[in-house]
């Protein structure tokens, strides 16, 4: 029997529907049914690499293990990466297809996603009990509705009813929600089955007038209303939580770290576990006037390395970057950052942009930088060069990912982060550290989500601060531990403050 499926969408964008989705995975999964996510296309910079090697989204990434099962390419079928000039990456699938402007992907390939769409579908439906299914942006754009495949088209597909969830705390989620409604055509509004207000703040005996004006006036129950969270520790695929970062940031840390707020950052959960450990502040910084002094720079991962390698120069940041290496301030580059402290970038095919053939880098570590079409993938394992440059994290072995189109040549001899070796090979240099400065960079996405490396780093820091060293192992942050701790607090929110029974109703599930 084909999967049961349930679509989460929104009233608009960081409305909450991954959050939703994902804690509806992991409760489903405690329940003790096979469920999957799926969400047939996404727009998004923070991604995540399958063990096959694919590129999906980040949420999805996080949907599958909140749901205790392995990410496939399946569940993330078209990923939409933008670059500079209005113009995106489409990765169908987990393999880059073409670069297409929002015209040309409309024009050109929808036609076709949709019949990516029907397959993955289908083949996950035959493969898991219950699809927990997420929608892109808001179903109301009506403007976009002929080659939505995002959002009703797949509800229809799936079979799906759909969850329509608003977003309290930015004002008008009632009008959102109506509005929604309003706008969407009568077989789409049949399709609606409940709602979710989410990121309450306060009494919610004061709401419930309008929760009651809400459902006399379309007929459709809401299935709850969800407090607001202030970090619920579930990584973001958008750009758009990084507003919300700013917002939230503590000060209380003793260690500041600075990461580069570049224009198209990606990957930037990179740094989760960072904002997460009790000894540091975490923040984002766009000018050099808000870079200031802090313990450590981290240049993060971009889809335009040199497009934003040029916004650094342009904006001084460069210069401020420098400025604080030459004095000793640690700098770490990842991905895109660490080709940017290299001496410079080539780009001959205009894999990244064709406006920049040739770019300067920093000149702070000792690598050049070519960029090719054929993009890598891959889930790596590698270790940590023996050379007193990497002071106490020499040695240690690391795990990651790569999603990369450069290549980068370093000379023999230079403090290096190695992959692991196959027979009779000495591996591939994924990370350099300079001999004379604290300046380090490597390929290796996910390097802070290493419990030991991250905690020897940051008591570098320390040490430069004349503070003491933390224990690695008393109080120490595991971040596989802490991760699947927020599924299950979200798991336990959603139980709190949601209809669970006319949820598993709307679905046509019966409870275990």
């Amino acid at each position: 029997m084909p999967a049961k499926c349930i679509m989460i969408q929104g009233t608009a964008s960081n409305a909450g529907k991954s959050f939703i989705a994902t804690g509806l995975c992991r409760l489903l999964y405690q329940e003790g049914f096979k469920v999957a996510p799926y969400k047939s296309q996404n727009m998004a910079l923070n991604s995540y690499v399958t063990l096959s090697g694919g590129e999906i989204g980040r949420a999805q990434g996080v949907q599958a293990e909140a749901a205790g099962i392995t990410a496939t390419v399946e569940m993330n079928p078209i990923l939409l990466k933008p670059k500079e000039g209005m113009v995106a990456q489409v990765i169908v699938l987990g393999k880059p297809l073409a670069d297409m402007s929002a015209g040309e992907y409309r024009d050109n390939y929808v036609s076709i996603g949709i019949e990516v769409v029907r397959e993955t579908l289908a083949k996950l439906r035959e493969e898991y009990e219950i699809l927990v299914i997420e929608g892109a942006g808001s179903p109301a754009e009506i403007n976009l509705r002929d080659r939505d495949i995002a959002n009703m088209t797949v509800a229809f597909l799936a079979e799906a009813p759909v969850i329509l969830v608003a977003d309290i705390d930015r004002g008008g989620s009632f009008a959102s929600i109506i509005g929604t409604l309003e706008l969407l055509t009568t077989s789409e509004r049949q399709m609606v089955a409940g709602f979710i207000i989410n990121k309450f703040r306060g009494d919610e005996s004061i709401l419930k007038p309008g929760l009651d004006y809400l459902e006399e006036r379309t007929g459709l129950p809401v299935l709850g209303v969800i407090p607001y969270i202030k970090d619920p520790g579930i990584e973001e695929e958008d750009s758009v939580a990084l507003q919300d970062k700013k917002k939230q940031r503590k000060s209380t840390g003793v260690l500041d770290i600075a990461v580069i707020r570049l224009p198209l950052i990606s990957n930037y959960t990179d740094f989760n576990p960072l904002e997460i450990e009790a000894d540091v502040n975490l923040r984002y910084v766009e000018s050099r006037e808000d870079l200031g002094a802090p313990d450590a720079v981290i240049i993060p991962g971009t889809k335009s390395t040199t497009g934003d390698l040029h916004f650094l120069h342009t904006s001084g940041l460069v210069e401020k970057i420098m400025e604080l290496s030459f004095r000793g301030t640690p700098v770490v580059g990842v991905c895109g950052g660490f080709q940017m402290l290299g001496e410079d970038l080539h780009d001959p095919e205009g894999t990244e942009s064709r406006a920049f053939p040739v770019t300067r880098g920093l000149g702070l570590l000792p690598i050049s930088t070519t960029f090719v079409p054929a993009k890598i993938t891959r889930q790596v394992k590698a270790r940590i060069s023996a050379h007193a440059a990497w002071g106490d994290c020499a040695n240690l072995e690391l795990e990651g990912y790569e999603i990369r189109h450069g290549q980068s040549n370093a000379p023999a001899g230079v403090p290096c982060i190695r992959t692991y070796a196959s027979a009779g090979s000495a591996g591939e240099i994924i990370g350099v550290a300079s001999p004379e400065l604290p300046v380090m960079g490597t390929y290796l996405h996910n390097i802070f989500h290493n419990d030991l490396f991250r905690r020897r780093w940051l008591n570098t820091l320390r040490l430069r601060k004349g503070l003491p060293p933390l224990g690695e192992d008393h109080g120490r942050l595991e971040m596989q531990k802490h991760r699947e701790e927020s599924y299950d607090n979200l798991a336990s929110l959603l139980r709190k403050h949601l209809d669970l029974q006319r949820l598993y109703g709307i679905m046509g599930i019966a409870k275990i």
